[in-house]
């Protein structure tokens, strides 16, 4: 029997869900930017964060990483995690996250969605299921339907991954693979 729950509400809202895009910087890092003497620059990710974007793969949902910057240890790690569907250096959210909805034939209507800032604001109108990490911005906590009890970049994103794998009735099952 899985330990989390979530309530009703929030559940049906996640439901039909069938791809999730997910900010970088604030999401699935702390936010921070870490400078190396030569100016390189060192990204954090949550290991629970990485396990939720293959689990959700493994659902079915496809998720969609969408971010404003670009670096050789984002795309290591996004390579590493099997995710496809990126969209790097992209300061206009919207039309990106559009185009991954037609290559995978897919609406607004199926898709969720997880930022911090004010950039990731017209993809998260726009989507069925906007969520946000707890250390947000307040204006996009404010369409969030669902803000994380953790913050962004540690486990942010597999709150909301596991959200959408409840919503989905996959996670029981999923749960099971481990037991």
């Amino acid at each position: 029997m899985p330990a989390l729950h979530f309530p009703p509400q929030l559940l049906l809202a996640a439901q039909g869900v069938r791809v999730a895009f997910f900010d970088v910087d604030g999401v699935l890092t702390d936010g921070g930017l870490y400078m190396s003497e030569d100016g390189e620059t060192l990204k954090r990710f949550h290991i629970l964060d990485g396990l939720g974007l293959k689990l959700l793969q493994r659902a079915g949902i496809t998720p969609a990483v969408i971010t404003g910057r670009d670096s050789k240890p984002l795309r290591t790690r996004l390579a590493a995690l099997g995710i496809t569907h990126v969209h790097y250096g992209t300061e206009d959210k919207a039309p990106a996250a559009q185009k991954v909805l037609e290559a995978l034939g897919l609406d607004w209507s199926q898709a969720a969605a997880i930022g911090d800032d004010w950039p990731d604001l017209p993809v998260l109108r726009r989507c069925a299921f906007p969520a946000a990490p707890s250390n947000a911005h307040a204006e996009v906590k404010a369409v969030a339907r669902h803000v994380t009890t953790a913050a962004g970049g540690h486990g942010a994103a597999r709150e909301f991954c596991d959200l959408l794998l409840v919503a989905s009735g996959r996670y029981a099952q999923l749960l099971e693979t481990y037991g």
